[in-house]
């Protein structure tokens, strides 16, 4: 199979996935009825938002977490008909075979990079993991690593800070072995002792403790509050988020950072820790004709605007608002988001039917 025909037969089971800590990739395997992904891009989630090409964004519960092999599981949702893609055993990976890593780095979705196996066997804390040089990123962690056959060789799961394409990924092997381990508890929240390799659930677990050898596991769901909890600027744009009808679960893209639809435009909300919230909403995009008409009606309209500006980014126009930390309140905060809200709205369709802005070009889940 050539890079073309790969990438496109993995399109449909590449998975996207937010926590309140980061975004990252999972990948849907048929045979097992699971969503896999690594153990460190849903850490202390009991539940992630997921999305992919068959279906919108929702919320799922986070099922078992391996994190002596960096493994964990997703449920999937029910009555997609996905293509059935196969885990490849460990005898199929050689030094110097063509593989193609697929994720969503840095939050873009279906990025795919080709390359080489460098090392079959790369030992690294007690584990031996295929050493690539195709090019992952943060964000393509859980992803699949694919074989010039299709097959799913690995797991994409870590890179060396400040090299050239040196990257980790975790071999089938493991992953169809901690996936065997997870069958007999199917449907239950269950974690991976670290030290003796049990399963431990919230039936057998012992305090904090495996029953079986001592050690400390952590089990998500037996947290008594909710696994993530926004505190201080957080805590009001989620409290503001909610009071104009969004979810905000589904907005979260890490803990300062959320994306929202609204109509055509799509908002993210950014809060910088050096003290400001950004809001930029990405409307409609410059027409290929009468550039200069357009220009010109936005930058009279930032004259007369109040709280908000326009920006030209390449061909996206760009309608952002800005406050400072120190003067949120929930009031302001909400007036202010929700002019943004409104007002991209607005000037999406006003540019679209006065100016012949072209419609924002949406980009595939």
């Amino acid at each position: 199979m050539n890079a073309q025909e790969i990438i496109g037969l993995f399109h449909p089971v590449i998975i996207q996935i937010s926590t309140p800590h980061g975004t990252g990739t999972g990948f849907y395997v048929k045979e097992y009825d699971m969503i896999i992904t690594n153990n460190h891009v849903v850490k202390e989630s009991i539940d992630a938002v997921i999305s992919g090409k068959l279906f919108e964004q929702v919320s799922s519960p986070v099922l078992f977490n391996d994190p002596k092999y960096d493994i964990a599981l997703i449920q999937p949702l029910g009555g997609i008909s996905f293509p059935e893609l196969k885990l490849a055993p460990d005898s199929s990976v050689n030094d110097g075979d063509s593989v193609i890593a697929i994720g969503h780095p840095y939050g873009l979705s279906y990025t795919a990079t080709e390359g080489i196996v460098s090392k079959s066997k790369r030992l690294h804390n007690g584990l031996n993991y295929i050493q690539i040089d195709a090019a992952i990123n943060p964000g393509n962690s859980g992803g699949p690593l694919v074989n010039e056959k299709g097959q799913i060789i690995g797991m994409n799961t870590f890179i060396i800070n400040n090299s050239n394409n040196l990257g980790f990924a975790l071999p089938a092997e493991y992953i169809i072995e901690s996936l065997n381990e997870y069958k007999l508890y199917t449907g239950k929240i269950a974690v991976r002792c670290p030290s003796c390799m049990n399963v431990v659930t919230s039936e057998n677990i012992d305090g904090e403790y495996c029953p079986f050898c001592g050690a400390k596991v952590d089990l998500p769901v037996l947290k008594k509050e909710d696994d993530y909890k926004p505190a201080g600027a957080n805590a009001t744009i989620e409290k503001i988020l909610t009071d104009l009808g969004k979810d905000v679960k589904l907005s979260r893209r890490g803990q300062n950072s959320w994306e929202i639809k609204e109509a055509s435009a799509t908002i993210y909300l950014n809060y910088n820790q050096n003290g400001f919230i950004a809001g930029d909403a990405f409307i409609c995009r410059l027409p290929k004709m009468n550039i200069g008409a357009i220009y010109e009606f936005l930058l009279r309209e930032n004259y007369t605007v109040e709280g908000i500006s326009f920006s030209v980014n390449n061909q996206d126009i760009v309608l952002s608002t800005f406050i400072y930390d120190e003067y949120l309140t929930h009031d302001t905060g909400k007036e202010i988001i929700h002019n943004l809200f409104i007002k991209a709205d607005y000037y999406d369709d006003y540019l679209i039917q006065n100016f012949s802005a072209l419609p924002r070009v949406i980009d595939e889940v």
